[in-house]
C-alpha cells in the first residue's frame, strides 16, 4: 500500500497527487490518501468513477482507492 500524505492541502491537491501516484503503482494495489479538506469526500470518490478506478472506502480523513486499470 502506498499512502499519500496530503493533510493540510486543500482540492484538487489530494485528487492531483492520486492521479499522478496511480500510473506508478501496480494494478489490484491500493493507495492511501491522507486529506482533511472537506471536498476530498466527494472528490476523491467523483475522481475515482471518472477514471475507472475502485473506491474502496473512505475513513475520516483515510481514502482507500485501487487501481483497477
Amino acid at each position: 500500500m502506498i499512502t499519500l500524505d496530503c493533510l493540510g492541502q486543500r482540492c484538487p491537491l489530494p485528487v492531483i497527487k492520486l492521479a499522478r501516484a496511480i500510473p506508478g503503482v501496480p494494478v489490484g494495489e491500493i493507495v492511501r490518501v491522507l486529506a482533511d479538506d472537506p471536498a476530498a469526500a466527494n472528490d476523491i470518490p467523483a475522481w475515482c468513477r471518472m477514471k475507472g478506478q475502485e473506491f474502496v472506502a473512505g475513513h475520516g480523513h483515510r481514502f482507500d482507492v485501487r487501481r483497477i486499470s
